[in-house]
């Protein structure tokens, strides 16, 4: 996806971030786009974005060349219908072309739904996330 795509992706992601405004995801993903290593993921349905996620290539000591997906979305209408499994069949597939030797994301402590999800397709507890507010 592009940043064209935006219009698609603001009511989107605004499903998992309800309390973000509009505006400032919008903002926040025009300097997404800027960077290099940046990529937007989306599955379109009928000519409707219902799953999307942003892509970050990175190089880690532990693992080489990787993906880091995060905001991973959805729509909640679709979900458990096997969208998000397929989703993911292509984003593997994607990460497998550009020579990355692993996917790895973060997902909140309290959303038991997706780490069963993550299980399933195979990924592993690697530690605990830790944030410091500026």
């Amino acid at each position: 996806m592009t940043s064209l795509d935006s219009d698609a992706i603001v009511p989107l992601a605004n499903k998992l971030h309800p309390g973000t405004d509009a505006g400032k995801i919008r903002a926040y993903l025009a300097e997404m786009f800027n960077f290099p290593t940046y990529h937007c993921f989306g599955l379109w349905q009928d000519e409707k974005l219902v799953a999307m996620s942003n892509g970050w290539i990175t190089v880690r000591f532990y693992s080489g060349k990787q993906l880091e997906v995060d905001n991973v979305i959805v729509d909640p209408d679709l979900r458990s219908k096997g969208v998000g499994k397929f989703f993911f069949t292509c984003i593997q597939d994607w990460a497998n072309q550009h020579d990355c030797k692993t996917i790895e994301l973060n997902t909140y402590v309290q959303n038991s739904k997706s780490h069963k999800f993550y299980f399933n397709e195979g990924y592993a507890i690697l530690g605990f996330h830790f944030q410091k507010m500026l």
